[in-house]
């Protein structure tokens, strides 16, 4: 068994997390919203707002009346305010406990969030509970046990050093992050109209450290795995990892990255 500190998903920092995956959030952000066909002028609410890259996509190409965003960690909420410039407004808050009352915004949307919600029931039904009649909700997490190859490259090499990390790969974690479990989600909330699609994008590699660096960040299950381990078994893992990626004659790797969407009508 390989020796390793206890490993928890932590989110509290900004700037290793925009590093490790959140520069393809923010890639993802924009095709979601082409695709949730939001007409001008509505009220947005981004739960799990996170540092704020689909808050940005809304104001950048959603013309919004306004756009609020609710995320439970300072960390995030400092980078999000920082990179919104006051173009949205920010509250502390959690999924299952929105601040705003009832039927206060048009659309609610939520970006890479939901499996991480320990309980997504109660998190959508909030999400009803703020969004007027004949609302819009909408979301998108990654495709952790398929297309998401930044990781999937990750834990099936860590899995192969490591058995018991297997326990950690998001991919067997989040039965949620399907196609099925969020349109059930969805359905049995009451929403309408529950649609679902896939949204791939390229993420590219100048070089491997380009891909491995922010593994050391320790922001997210992945980077805190890999910084829970002692130097050489870090080592064998990148290593092993570098080994399975591929690599071109120059040097870089790109590998695909896909989110599944998920959108769906509060009853009127």
């Amino acid at each position: 068994m390989i020796d390793r500190h206890p490993v928890s998903d932590t989110w509290e920092r900004g700037d290793p997390y925009e590093e490790y995956v959140g520069r393809w959030s923010r890639q993802v952000a924009p095709l979601f919203l082409s695709w949730v066909r939001i007409p001008i002028g509505q009220r947005w609410l981004d739960v799990g707002c996170g540092t704020g890259a689909l808050c940005t996509a809304i104001v950048d190409h959603g013309s919004p009346a306004s756009v609020i965003g609710v995320e439970p960690s300072e960390g995030f909420l400092r980078t999000a305010i920082k990179n919104l410039n006051g173009r949205a407004v920010f509250h502390r808050g959690s999924a299952t406990e929105i601040p705003l009352s009832d039927a206060s915004v048009d659309v609610v949307v939520s970006g890479l969030v939901l499996n991480f919600v320990p309980e997504p029931k109660a998190a959508i039904a909030e999400m009803v509970r703020v969004t007027r009649p004949a609302g819009t909700i909408g979301a998108y997490v990654w495709d952790y046990a398929g297309k998401m190859e930044l990781m999937r490259f990750f834990w099936d090499a860590a899995v192969e050093l490591d058995p018991d990390a297997a326990k950690l790969d998001e991919g067997s974690r989040f039965p949620l992050c399907r196609p099925g479990g969020l349109a059930a989600l969805f359905t049995d909330a009451g929403l309408l109209a529950v649609e679902t699609t896939a949204i791939d994008i390229p993420t590219p590699f100048a070089s491997f450290d380009d891909y491995w660096q922010p593994f050391l960040g320790g922001q997210g299950p992945c980077p805190a795995y890999a910084m829970s381990l002692d130097e050489l078994s870090r080592a064998r893992l990148r290593d092993r990892i570098r080994e399975r990626l591929p690599v071109q004659a120059d040097g870089s790797i790109t590998l695909t990255a896909r989110a599944w969407a998920v959108r769906g009508t509060v009853a009127k």
